[in-house]
């Protein structure tokens, strides 16, 4: 299976502490790949390097075999790689379908200045409504999105960057502060995504993690310890004592 998004040897450090260190991995076309470690491990360091935010000290990044290392965030956007969740980017006084609708435009490359005028045009509207319809929010498509439960932010926030018409999710932590209902929820339309796109997925909830995953790299103090399958990863005896079986996250 190709290689869709590949890490060479990243570092990232803030004084004395490495934030990432050393780190490689590969995430293949049609496979969700999911990074799990302890707060602090460096999971969310790896993430806005990934995005563009954060510049590595060394390493490279290639995106679809092509070195992506020095271009800016927007630029990894328009190649079809886009972020979601942990920094919302929504818009609380606009209404669901709005904030869509921004997407769907600035994926055409057109000025939001204009935007005003576009709430009527149904080159927007349209493929607006099917994202939301697509991620279960159709029924309140009209509601201010200061309005919406922090279930359906989350949801908001995956048919956005749907709308960016990604060749990959980098998904940052997609439960986080949800109760048991809205992670199934959750848990299920990635899972209903799957066969679409492949994803990087950084995430706490180990239950969900396994549920979705293909291959796991485990981040421990900023280095990747150990890469495999679920399974292989529950049975490792390294992974077991420095995460899963010690410390918390």
């Amino acid at each position: 299976m190709a290689t869709l998004l590949e890490t060479s040897r990243l570092d990232k450090s803030f004084g004395a502490l490495k934030a990432t260190d050393d780190v490689s991995l590969a995430v293949d076309a049609g496979e969700v790949h999911a990074v799990i470690g302890p707060n602090g491990a460096g999971k969310t360091t790896l993430i806005a390097q990934l995005t563009g935010e954060l510049a590595p000290d060394r390493g490279t990044i290639r995106f679809d075999g092509r070195d992506i290392t020095g271009l800016p965030t927007w630029r990894r956007t328009r190649l079809g790689l886009a972020r979601s969740f942990q920094i919302t980017t929504l818009l609380p006084q606009m209404s669901a379908e709005d904030n869509v609708a921004l997407a769907v435009q600035a994926r055409s490359g057109s000025s939001f200045r204009f935007f005003a005028d576009a709430r009527r045009d149904t080159t927007l509207r349209g493929p607006a409504r099917s994202f939301l319809e697509r991620v279960g929010l159709a029924p309140v498509a009209q509601t201010r999105c200061r309005e919406l439960s922090h279930g359906e932010h989350r949801q908001l926030e995956l048919a956005v960057a749907l709308a960016l018409q990604p060749r990959m999710l980098l998904l940052d932590e997609p439960l986080a502060g949800m109760g048991q209902e809205d992670s199934a929820r959750m848990v299920a339309l990635l899972r209903s995504l799957k066969s679409e796109l492949p994803m990087l997925l950084v995430e706490h909830d180990m239950d969900a993690v396994f549920s979705l995953a293909d291959r796991v790299s485990v981040l421990v103090y900023g280095r990747i310890i150990a890469t495999g399958t679920p399974q292989a990863i529950r049975d490792d005896p390294a992974v077991r004592n420095a995460y899963l079986g010690g410390q918390g996250g």
